[in-house]
């Protein structure tokens, strides 16, 4: 399975490279590793279905519990052949529907889309789980902007980035409160013996805010129609089995275990039906087909996470089935409206007419998808749903809350399933309203190939088989069901005689006619609404509202003072360690004299230099009292026997005071003399605060330690394991030469953006360096002050 999942990112990296070989065949691929993936899983399929579960594990930081370990029960079997499976499809879509241009950028981004998500719905660590799912953030991010010359796609990307990142953050920090509550970060030993208590209940709450936010639950489901700028085969595989579909599957994990929280039902129920209700409602508003279908995207998973918010047995198996049968129809009918998109032009149902007399075969496809939305028999969508039905009136009072929010829900989804066909393929005036009377011209277009009708067209084929052969589809999502709650059972059947769930689906189907019928022209006449409350408008107010902030925030902190950013960092440095150093139970200061007089005379004469530096008032004067102290402590070395770190620090101070020479030229002789009291006592102050401060733990750090210097090992091992005899050489090159490599990468850094500071001050001079410096640094460069004492 690792293999499998390293496979993906491996063809990924190599796909634009190959593109240079293949052009657009380069998608087929994606097409042939997700092709592997979904061969080697059927393989494993008996044997998972017989009750055995595989499992992989590859440590990766073993002392914080990061390991990426993988485990294939029955629910990680289902998903990862829906992964899989509709992978190769949207693959195969992929190559008939896309341009020439830029394949081989684009089948990477979606093949290591699709090892992202593979990897997280056959994870069972949950710090790897966190790994994969960033990786679907950040690899749908790419996707979603793939049209980066629009600046609608660049925004749509950005806002799935920002709110499903910010969801991930959270979902981080209750993996960690559960993962060291239960002593082990792997999820099958959670849901086994689930950990309590009060972090375990916040965990499980930041875990939920991170579903929600990935599923697009209410209030984050804005991103989700958003991220309809990205291709269409991007849209169909976000929508159907992977990203979206990433928050279901913590869902379904965690429901069993932590159901019996007092906070998991209320609110999860709650949320799982309000975004239902919105999206279906909104999904009516929608003039094009797949905003539609994007909206009824954001009502489906509204739909499962009322499920697996009642969180019985009952529920969680319903829920099983539902992202099953859900995965196969709205992948066809993303498929289907990218198909007429490509022929006819557009996605606007306003501006296509008669469809079906063009392309009937595309249009027989999108009926059977739409009809499996709808749960219309006798299709898998229709057995799913009578089985959400029977369960949820075996689950107890929430169980009845959430089929009465559901059916509503339902009797929404038929009247937006008929809208879809209805304006992709019907009859209807240019005014957009339906006519028996008057028949337009049907909309220039014709069939599509085999490359863009063959995936969907499967698609609605297998809907159509689960339906009326549902046993393959009960084994599987059995299986699934059993792997979350041992308990769960799914009996997926065409017929169980006139039952209360098959009367309640009968009731479900005659609203939705109703409802159509009460507002038929709005339903089927393309009316397009503004709705007078956005429920998105929040994200809008943040963004805004974020930006004005950071501009006030940067004037404030950014003004341009050099001495107001030194103080900051030096506060900020005092007062964070401050806190233990003050919380410590005595401070174990080692209070031992000076070895010998020259150390106090050589101390004395740093301080002094020390002193005068502060009190200088030309530059040069300060810049050799600054040295003299550096020279001082190397003194200090040599006195303690450490000649070559003395030698060290010599040659540190040199490069140091001749850099300072070689700026002096362009700065001021002397200091900005300062008149205002108050400034000078702060600035002595926060000298005074640091200098205390760093002497104190200084003391204190000497004493603190409890375990054997790691300076030991330095001094036994350096010639035999380094090959030196200078010790500080063996350390800075050996030992620590990444450390070294690190600093020196930071020095290059540094002196590469000096370089480009000077360049540009001479640009702005006109190429005079002898020009006198204005705006360099605000407080610290000025004219001179007069020669008169204050």
């Amino acid at each position: 399975m690792l293999v499998l999942i390293a496979l993906h990112f491996v063809v990924a990296l190599s796909a634009p490279f190959a593109a240079r070989a293949f052009g657009r065949r380069v998608l087929l691929l994606g097409a042939a590793v997700s092709g592997v993936t979904f061969a080697w899983l059927l393989l494993r399929t008996g044997d998972v279905l017989n009750g055995e579960v595989l499992s992989e594990q590859l440590v990766w930081v073993g002392d914080i519990g990061l390991k990426l370990s993988v485990r294939l029960d029955g629910f990680g079997l289902m998903m990862a052949l829906l992964v899989s499976g509709i992978g190769v499809l949207v693959f195969l879509y992929a190559t008939a529907y896309m341009p020439r241009e830029k394949n081989g950028r684009f089948c990477g981004y979606l093949i290591a889309f699709a090892g992202s998500m593979l990897g997280l719905v056959l994870s069972n660590n949950l710090l790897g789980l966190f790994v994969f799912w960033e990786l679907t953030t950040i690899t749908s991010y790419l996707l979603i902007g793939w049209e980066d010359t629009l600046e609608s796609a660049r925004s749509a990307a950005w806002r799935a980035l920002i709110v499903t990142g910010a969801g991930g953050l959270a979902m981080l920090a209750g993996f960690i409160l559960i993962g060291q509550a239960a002593g082990t970060y792997e999820l099958s030993a959670i849901t086994e013996a689930p950990p309590g208590g009060v972090a375990v209940a916040v965990g499980v709450g930041l875990v939920l805010l991170g579903a929600f936010t990935k599923s697009a639950q209410f209030p984050f489901q804005g991103w989700l129609p958003d991220a309809m700028a990205a291709p269409t085969p991007v849209s169909a595989y976000l929508h159907s089995a992977t990203m979206v579909k990433a928050g279901i599957v913590l869902l379904a994990r965690f429901a069993a275990p932590f159901s019996d929280l007092d906070f998991w039902q209320p609110v999860v129920i709650g949320i799982g039906l309000t975004t239902m209700l919105i999206g279906g409602v909104r999904a009516l508003q929608q003039t094009d087909l797949k905003r539609l279908l994007a909206f009824g995207t954001v009502s489906q998973l509204g739909f499962m996470t009322t499920l697996f918010g009642v969180g019985t047995s009952e529920a969680i198996a319903a829920g099983v089935a539902v992202i099953f049968a859900h995965s196969l129809f709205k992948a066809g009918l993303f498929m289907v409206a990218g198909a007429v998109d490509h022929e006819a032009g557009t996605r606007d149902l306003r501006e296509l007419t008669g469809l079906r007399h063009r392309m009937p075969v595309t249009f027989w496809v999108a009926t059977i998808c739409a009809a499996s939305m709808a749960a219309i028999p006798p299709l898998l969508g229709f057995l799913s749903k009578e089985l959400a039905y029977d369960e949820l009136l075996h689950s107890g009072d929430w169980g009845i809350v959430a089929l009465a929010g559901i059916i509503a829900g339902s009797a929404i989804t038929l009247a937006y399933s008929v809208r879809f066909v209805w304006g992709a393929f019907w009859d209807k005036t240019p005014s957009g309203a339906p006519s028996a009377a008057r028949v337009p011209e049907p909309t220039a277009a014709h069939e599509p190939g085999l490359g863009l009708l063959g995936p969907p067209a499967l698609l609605a084929a297998l809907s159509l088989l689960f339906g009326l052969w549902p046993e393959p589809a009960a084994a599987l999502t059995g299986a699934a069901a059993e792997a979350l709650d041992q308990v769960a059972e799914v009996h997926l059947t065409l017929w169980n005689g006139l039952t209360l769930p098959l009367v309640l689906s009968l009731v479900t189907i005659a609203l939705g006619v109703g409802l159509i019928a009460l507002a038929r022209t709005s339903i089927l006449g393309g009316r397009e609404f503004e709705p007078r409350f956005a429920p998105d408008a929040g994200y809008r107010v943040f963004v805004d509202g974020l930006g004005v902030s950071a501009r006030y925030v940067s004037a404030a902190v950014q003004n341009g003072s050099l001495p107001v950013y030194l103080g900051v960092i030096l506060v900020t440095a005092v007062a964070l360690p401050s806190a233990a150093l003050l919380s410590t139970d005595g401070l174990g200061i080692d209070t031992s004299r000076a070895g010998s007089g020259i150390q106090i005379a050589v101390c004395a004469l740093v301080i002094v230099a020390a002193l005068g530096t502060t009190l200088a008032r030309r530059r040069f004067v300060a810049v050799m009292l600054l040295g003299a102290v550096g020279y001082g402590i190397g003194t200090l070395f040599i006195i303690q026997g450490g000649p070559d770190l003395a030698l060290t620090q010599f040659v540190v101070e040199t490069v140091g005071v001749i850099g300072f020479m070689l700026v002096l030229r362009h700065l001021p002789q002397e200091f900005v003399r300062r008149r205002h009291r108050p400034t000078k006592v702060l600035r002595a102050a926060v000298a005074i605060i640091v200098g205390v401060f760093v002497t104190l733990f200084a003391l204190v750090a000497f004493t603190a330690r409890g375990a054997v210097p790691i300076s030991d090992y330095f001094i036994e091992n350096a010639e035999s394991l380094g090959g030196g005899k200078n010790i500080v050489n063996v350390i800075v090159v050996d030992f620590r030469g990444l450390d070294t490599l690190g600093e020196i990468s930071v020095v290059t850094v540094a002196v590469l953006g000096i370089v480009s500071l000077v360049f540009a001050v001479r640009r702005g001079r006109g190429g005079d360096p002898d020009a006198p410096v204005t705006e360099l640094a605000r407080d610290d460069v000025a004219e001179p002050a007069p020669s008169e004492a204050p």
